[in-house]
């Protein structure tokens, strides 16, 4: 008997907020965003110390540059801490970290708009905030609330 047979045998596990079905392409929707926007604002922070895939201080209006304290780079180093820390928000709990991860994005909008030459990546960043509204509503089914016990 193969693994994959083996795997559709499993019944689905449930939880308070929803079955966790591999089968179910809504489930399979869930999955995909929650990794992907726990992995990409973990790995786009840590670029922020290193500038391997971008020189990302090209990005920040200067308007925001004036109000920042320290240089360029100073500012990205913060953006990619707040980066490391929503994506691992996203990670471990979904159901609050996606709206941090939109939250964050449409303040990238902001910057992106008020600095000419950067409204291709202002676009391209607006539909990576649907996504996170979508892995939000999503999560609002797979990921339970936090209880706190007294």
């Amino acid at each position: 008997m193969s693994t994959l047979s083996l795997l559709r045998r499993q019944p689905a596990q449930s939880t308070a907020a929803g079955t966790l079905d591999w089968r179910d392409s809504r489930f399979q929707a869930y999955a995909l965003l929650r990794v992907g926007f726990a992995v990409a604002p973990i790995v786009f922070g840590l670029d922020k110390f290193f500038d391997v895939l971008v020189d990302w201080p090209q990005y920040l209006a200067p308007w925001v540059n004036d109000i920042a304290p320290g240089s360029g780079a100073d500012f990205m180093h913060v953006v990619g801490v707040v980066e490391i820390l929503a994506g691992l928000a996203v990670a471990i709990k979904p159901r609050y970290g996606a709206y941090l991860v939109a939250g964050w994005l449409g303040g990238i909008i902001v910057n992106l708009l008020s600095y000419s030459g950067y409204y291709d990546v202002a676009l391209r960043d607006f539909g990576l905030l649907i996504g996170a509204l979508a892995l939000g509503r999503l999560a609002a089914t797979y990921d339970p609330p936090l209880r706190l016990e007294r």
